[in-house]
C-alpha cells in the first residue's frame, strides 16, 4: 500500500473531476480526497495499491471534457486511520 499526493493541472475544474475522482476510488477501495485549489489545479492524495491508483487516474482521463495537461506526483506517509475517499472542501 501507498500513498500518493497528485496535483492535476489542465482543463479539470468544473467538469466534474472530483465526483469522478471520488466514485472511480471508492468503486477501487482506495482512500484519500480530492480538492479543488485556487490556482485552478485539482490536489489529490489517494492510498491503496499503486496498480489501482494507475486505474483511477486512467478511468478519470478517459472522462469527457477532463483534460490532464500535466501532473505532479510523489509518494507521502500513509495514513493509517483513512476508511474512504471523499471530497475536501476546503484545508
Amino acid at each position: 500500500m501507498i500513498r500518493q499526493e497528485i496535483r492535476f493541472f489542465g482543463n479539470v475544474q468544473g467538469v466534474g473531476f472530483r465526483y469522478t475522482a471520488k466514485y472511480a476510488a471508492r468503486s477501487l477501495g482506495l482512500t484519500g480526497w480530492v480538492y479543488n485549489d485556487y490556482d485552478e489545479s485539482v490536489l489529490m492524495e489517494v492510498q491503496g495499491d499503486p496498480e489501482k491508483i494507475e486505474i483511477l487516474i486512467s478511468n478519470i482521463e478517459k472522462r469527457p471534457f477532463i483534460i490532464i495537461e500535466k501532473m505532479d506526483r510523489k509518494e507521502i506517509t500513509v495514513v493509517s486511520d483513512e476508511w474512504e475517499f471523499y471530497i475536501k472542501d476546503s484545508f
